[in-house]
């Protein structure tokens, strides 16, 4: 098995979409061509044309179907759902009490509200469409590649992929039942959340450990007669806090560690409904100050049925290997439409405000900015359609590299348009009225879902090591021929042993 990194905390759509849907309130519907191409239906992003032919049929239908949910259905449904939010967070603040052993300064924050009536309408309007649970290749019908400039729309309109139930840790968590589950697995758990009648999280990430190295995850899950009984403690479980969230699919530790041959062998994935006794949520966790929906979570003696592991013991990192591979693509898809959100803003600031005389966007340095960060998008998309065509061709696991090509880059670029749009915002960009700093804190934490920079740059690098040297390397690197001439060095041995 090679590198595995999990995911740090999920990017939340349902707060996104919340944060969005309250910028809509008193503003009018605006017209079609006031959408930009990614809501063009006739247009696809330049940088698909070399890849024209690989897309289907299917795909521009497929593609002209979502884009008219969003147009007719999720963007007029917005200002409903954001009012609907707040009512349900009146609730939590007015009535809710905390749960045994919860820490009660958290007990009434908002992060506890149920999700907004209105969604159920949403999701049904979805499922009329054809278009509920469109992560599903059966249901898109859609290659990596194909999938990419659809993730780019989820990306700018959240709403529409929590309507369509393609969020995550839900459709990492889906896939998974789906691929190793039992029959009965499937029942109890994967046909609700098919269904959207319930959500689930996914706990990996300790605390107490360095966890970008999973094989240090340490919650421990040892059998005793008919169940497992799991100990330790997890955070930043997104999604965990929600009321809705019926279950965790949980990684541990079910064999004592042994030679390093059988380092990935020492895991285990296990189904633990999150109403089990000794499952204490401590308290919601906070992102860049601001609470969010990633809990903190101790088990304390917890009880399953033997039933509930997934695919056997010591098989946690072969599936984790699979759940991760499409989530971390699929990440850098939608966070490239978050970019064109960034530059469609400095563009809309550039052309109504005026400085030292003249329009924004007559400025030379403005036109600078947009012109830097369109090369940026578009070089950081073709990297992204790269990847999803390696993926297409020889499958995830041969595509890591490039994958952890895009999972680097396509946060990196978004950071740095997001960051421009502030600085042309100015005070305004890091106001309650603007979503810039909304989208900085998503993106920004993006680079540690699913693992830290660093992880992935390690992947790339390993890869480009592990080749063998070329001739040309050797040309050009060179060599001093009079080290062998004179032979001074022959008594030299070179020192492998690792100190700070």
């Amino acid at each position: 098995a090679g590198p595995l990194v999990f995911c740090q905390c999920c990017p939340d759509s349902e707060t996104l979409a919340m944060s969005f849907a309250s910028s809509l309130d008193a503003e009018p519907l605006p017209g079609s061509d006031q959408m930009g191409y990614i809501l063009d239906p006739e247009r696809i992003p330049a940088e698909l044309e070399p890849f024209r032919g690989r897309l289907s049929k299917n795909f521009f239908e497929v593609r002209k179907q979502i884009i008219n949910f969003v147009k007719e259905d999720v963007i007029p449904f917005q200002s409903i759902y954001h009012q609907q939010h707040l009512e349900e967070v009146k609730k939590v603040q007015t009535s809710r009490e905390p749960m045994p052993g919860e820490d009660p300064a958290y007990a009434r924050h908002g992060v506890w509200a149920a999700s907004p009536s209105c969604l159920a309408e949403l999701r049904e309007k979805a499922k009329d469409r054809g278009l509920f649970n469109f992560f599903l290749p059966e249901v898109g019908r859609l290659s990596v590649l194909e999938y990419a400039p659809i993730a780019e729309i989820f990306g700018a309109f959240h709403l529409a992929n929590v309507a369509m139930n393609c969020s995550a840790p839900d459709t990492g968590n889906m896939e998974v039942l789906e691929k190793y589950g039992t029959p009965e697995q499937k029942k109890q758990w994967l046909e609700p959340l098919l269904e959207g009648t319930m959500r689930s999280a996914y706990a990996m990430t300790e605390p107490g450990v360095a966890s970008s190295d999973a094989t240090n995850i340490s919650c421990t899950i040892e059998r005793d007669g008919d169940e497992y009984v799991v100990n330790r403690h997890k955070w930043y479980i997104s999604g965990a806090c929600r009321p809705e969230c019926k279950l965790l699919v949980l990684m541990g530790r079910s064999k004592a560690p042994g030679p390093s041959d059988a380092i990935h062998r020492q895991h285990s994935m296990l189904l633990v409904p999150r109403d089990s006794p000794g499952v204490t949520i401590v308290r919601p966790l906070a992102v860049f100050g601001h609470i969010h929906d990633h809990a903190e979570i101790v088990f304390e003696n917890v009880r399953v049925p033997v039933t509930n592991m997934l695919l056997g013991e010591g098989r946690g990192f072969e599936i984790a290997q699979g759940r991760l591979g499409p989530g971390r693509i699929h990440h850098c898809m939608r966070t490239i439409g978050t970019a064109e959100q960034a530059l469609d803003s400095i563009v809309h600031r550039s052309q109504s405000r005026t400085a030292f005389g003249k329009l924004l966007a007559n400025q030379a340095t403005l036109r600078q900015s947009v012109a830097e960060a369109r090369m940026e998008i578009t070089k950081s998309r073709l990297l992204c359609y790269l990847a999803a065509v390696q993926a297409d061709d020889h499958g995830f696991k041969a595509a890591k590299a490039y994958i952890a090509m895009t999972k680097v880059d396509a946060p990196r670029m978004a950071l740095k348009i997001i960051d421009e749009a502030i600085q042309v915002h100015g005070a305004h960009g890091v106001s309650q009225d603007s979503k810039l700093s909304d989208l900085y804190i998503h993106v920004r934490h993006l680079r540690l879902a699913d693992g830290p920079d660093i992880v992935h740059l390690n992947t790339i690098a390993k890869e480009e090591i592990q080749k063998k040297g070329s001739v040309l390397g050797r040309m050009v690197s060179g060599a001093n021929k009079n080290i062998r001439k004179y032979g001074k060095f022959d008594h030299v041995i070179p020192n492998t042993h690792a100190r700070l």
